[in-house]
């Protein structure tokens, strides 16, 4: 009990600090951009056409952008102390509530990402361990191939094979579920090529371990020498790379989300920094930094919970 009180102590003072930085980091890159930020918000507002010196002075009086920028910044710290995130200054509306909107598409594509990668990464890479050979040798190969290519690269070329040569499924789209699986399998193809090398790795550490061989001496089928010993001390490892893993998943949400018109928090993040919208830079900044932390806490219990040396220690 008290390892898991240190770790989820550890993690909410994470969290803290993500939102004090990403709040400040957001800030100081908007302000940062060359151009004038309220012609800029009335370009996204009006459109182009209608963007003009007369609009953007209207907007900059109505949003207070013309306020010194430590009293700017100093307003939405206070607002992230009372869990306010302003509102959008595009929109107008709560960016509390946009988020909500497109929190749930991003986790969504993000845990079937996730899901799909363990599917077919983990199990290759105990194939790999077991066997050895061709398989092993060809297994590396594909693994550092796909995770040297870039998502967009990944995701184009699925785009362009499956929906546009064999149209078995939609280029993009959100409205039904024959538009998950491209995004998702984008994602999870970058994904899996580590956790396949993970587990490979891991694996054959546990299968070349004394333990394991007396095992076998003993008499264990092969089976129960697979399911007590291996996966178990091999899971470890994997599950704390999954860490690693997010930090991957995180930057290919936003590219593949904009490649798939994916409504999603990426998605909405691009336009915000188009827009020079910076309450909606900073929330979906803050949402993505947010989940980061919690997904890794998840990964911080689910390993004290696989290996109880870390709840003892």
């Amino acid at each position: 009990m008290g390892a898991l009180i240190r770790a989820l102590a550890a993690r909410l003072v994470q969290a803290a600090l993500v939102a004090l930085l990403v709040g400040v980091a957001c800030f100081a890159i908007v302000e940062l951009l060359p151009g004038d930020q309220a012609y800029r918000v009335a370009s996204a507002r009006y459109g182009e056409d209608m963007a003009s010196g007369k609009a953007a002075e209207a907007v900059r009086a109505e949003l207070g952008l013309d306020r010194p920028w430590p009293i700017r910044l100093a307003a939405w710290l206070g607002g992230i102390a009372t869990f306010d995130l302003g509102v959008s200054l595009v929109s107008g509306e709560n960016v509390a509530v946009e988020l909500g909107h497109q929190f749930g598409a991003t986790l969504g594509l993000s845990l079937l990402a996730l899901a799909l990668s363990a599917a077919v990464g983990i199990p290759l890479g105990i194939a790999m361990a077991l066997r050895g050979g061709a398989l092993d040798a060809g297994g590396l190969v594909v693994a550092a191939a796909l995770r040297a290519t870039p998502a967009y690269l990944i995701g184009l070329g699925l785009m362009l094979l499956i929906a546009v040569q064999w149209g078995l499924l939609p280029a993009a789209g959100y409205d039904n579920a024959a538009a998950w699986p491209l995004p998702a399998a984008t994602l999870a193809l970058g994904l899996a090529a580590m956790s396949m090398r993970v587990t490979r790795d891991a694996a054959a550490r546990v299968l070349a371990r004394a333990d394991t061989h007396f095992a076998r001496t003993k008499g264990l089928p092969e089976s129960a020498v697979l399911r007590r010993h291996v996966l178990r001390n091999a899971g470890v490892p994997v599950v704390a790379y999954l860490g690693v893993q997010l930090v991957w998943l995180v930057e290919g949400v936003v590219v593949v989300e904009s490649l798939f018109s994916w409504p999603g928090i990426g998605h909405a993040l691009i336009h915000a920094v188009i827009a020079r919208d910076v309450p909606m830079l900073q929330g979906t900044a803050l949402t993505m930094g947010l989940l980061f932390v919690a997904l890794n806490a998840a990964v911080d219990l689910l390993c004290l919970a696989i290996d109880p040396r870390g709840r003892r220690a």
